[in-house]
């Protein structure tokens, strides 16, 4: 255990009792719940929801029968989510490292098992550390998750190695977190406020960008982009001249190339993903109307057919013939950042 991982043990075990106890927004879950997770958390019990320290919705949608890890479960609102998506049949792993939360994540499961009607459980909370997924064997998790707490890892580098290592070719990562717009001062980089509200470490952009490059993803995808606000004074002091945001991402264990090259792939999403069924959202800009014929980069395409959502869509064209740049940007993601909102409560 290092220096880091006590702080992070000491702030959501002892200092934190709720929600409310969090100094800033940076902890908390921006805009509305998605009104195709609603039904989920309806069916989860007030205790393990009060001590949900997340800054997004990161559960994407066709999860039926799928392995599913949970980075940072805490007390598992995500996990409990997750297990009626994936069915009895499917498995949730919760990683952790925090007793505490743990300890109400475990003595929670009969309650919920219960609840969905499942005669077996399909979670399996683990004490351990994200940065370390030893006891997970490579190519075996179909989707990995995260909601804030990769921030919190002081080696992050080694948790997106991990990541891709457990995930299944063709498997997607995606996760919510806290980013910034320039690299946070290294006087700061240990308070253990800053720490514990997200902040502190908060990723500047680009570096994730070269740390995915370095565990072998080149092309990651926006879903999602809001401010956060620092609302109290003290943090606001100290780091009133860092934008944060809250992004949700999406990438995946693809052979892709560090640019969108053109090869004249058309897709068509055909339905048939519960809750998507006039379209299809990709990434923020791409959004798949039903039937309608969308032109692709070569890495969109793989995304498509390489991935566990092949089953939904239709794409025509191959990589015999390349046709240059393809324009996938969409637009500048600081004029599509909605208005400051919360992003961890």
């Amino acid at each position: 255990m290092n220096k880091r991982h006590e702080d992070v043990q000491q702030y959501y075990g002892e200092e934190l009792k709720s929600t409310e106890d969090l100094k800033t927004s940076a902890c908390c879950p921006v805009g509305s719940m998605p009104d195709d997770i609603k039904p989920y958390i309806a069916n989860i019990n007030a205790e393990v929801l009060s001590k949900f320290y997340g800054c997004g919705s990161p559960i994407p949608p066709a999860l039926e029968g799928q392995t599913v890890l949970d980075l940072g479960c805490g007390t598992g609102r995500d996990c409990y989510i997750l297990s009626q998506m994936v069915g009895e049949n499917g498995r949730v792993i919760g990683i952790d490292m925090t007793e505490e939360q743990l300890e109400v994540a475990r003595k929670n499961l009969p309650w919920h098992m219960e609840k969905f009607g499942y005669k077996t459980p399909n979670i399996d909370f683990q004490k351990s550390y994200i940065e370390d997924l030893s006891q997970i064997e490579s190519n075996s998790v179909d989707v990995v998750i995260s909601n804030c707490v990769i921030n919190l890892s002081a080696h992050k580098d080694n948790v997106f190695k991990e990541i891709f290592r457990v995930l299944k070719t063709g498997g997607e990562l995606y996760f919510s977190d806290v980013f910034a717009d320039k690299r946070i001062p290294e006087d700061l980089k240990d308070d253990p406020v800053l720490v514990g509200e997200c902040l502190a470490g908060a990723l500047y952009i680009e570096d994730f960008r070269r740390i995915l490059s370095d565990a072998g993803c080149v092309d990651y995808r926006v879903m999602e982009k809001s401010i956060i606000s620092l609302d109290d004074k003290e943090v606001e002091d100290k780091l009133g001249m860092v934008g944060f945001y809250s992004m949700t991402i999406r990438a995946f264990k693809c052979d892709f190339e560090d640019l969108c090259e053109d090869y004249g792939h058309v897709a068509y999403y055909q339905g048939g993903i519960e809750d998507a069924a006039h379209q299809f959202i990709l990434d923020d800009h791409h959004v798949f109307q039903k039937g309608r014929p969308m032109l692709v980069c070569g890495n969109t395409a793989k995304m498509l057919l390489e991935t566990r959502y092949k089953n939904f869509f239709k794409v025509e064209g191959d990589f015999s013939t390349h046709y240059g740049v393809f324009d996938c940007s969409g637009e500048d993601l600081p004029d599509k950042v909605d208005e400051p909102t919360g992003a961890c409560c």
